[in-house]
């Protein structure tokens, strides 16, 4: 990967990442205005806030904060929601282009050794976190609530990730 197509992948990530922010501030207004948030979509979503910020300590090699599916109430979704998007901005704006492809040696929630490289570790986080959110709309709608609209392209059209 040349220097240009590395720059411009590291500003891709970013502008995941702020789509990521914003969808997930969007799934907790709707948990915020639902009188009895669903039980599923707060397991979810606390499971997103957690496997966000277990990805990133993984990148950092530092030890794991919270289980994988950690059992938050809606305020501390709600104030990891709030820590998490300046954790990976600043984590981000250290990164270098060649850093991208480096490996990152870590082991799985089953105690697993796995070797990914920085930029597939980055696409998954993304990712998963839409897949989960997928699933608290689909939760959301079945328990009679209004879920997020979160689709990049809405946040795109919005002009919400610029």
């Amino acid at each position: 990967m040349d220097h240009q197509d590395g720059a411009t992948m590291l500003e891709h990530h970013r502008r995941l990442f702020a789509y990521d922010e914003w969808a997930n501030h969007e799934v907790l207004r709707s948990l915020q205005a639902s009188s009895d948030p669903p039980r599923r979509s707060l397991q979810l979503m606390a499971h997103i806030l957690s496997a966000e910020r277990l990805w990133l300590e993984r990148l950092q090699e530092i030890p794991q904060t919270y289980p994988v599916w950690p059992d938050f109430q809606l305020s501390q979704c709600e104030r990891e929601a709030a820590a998490l998007p300046q954790l990976w901005r600043n984590y981000l704006a250290g990164l270098s282009s060649a850093k991208l492809s480096q490996a990152v040696h870590y082991k799985n929630s089953k105690g697993e050794s796995w070797t990914n490289s920085v930029e597939d570790i980055l696409t998954h986080v993304v990712m998963h976190s839409a897949y989960h959110r997928g699933q608290i709309a689909a939760d959301m709608r079945a328990t009679g609530n209004v879920p997020a609209y979160t689709d990049f392209i809405h946040g795109v059209r919005q002009g919400l990730l610029e």
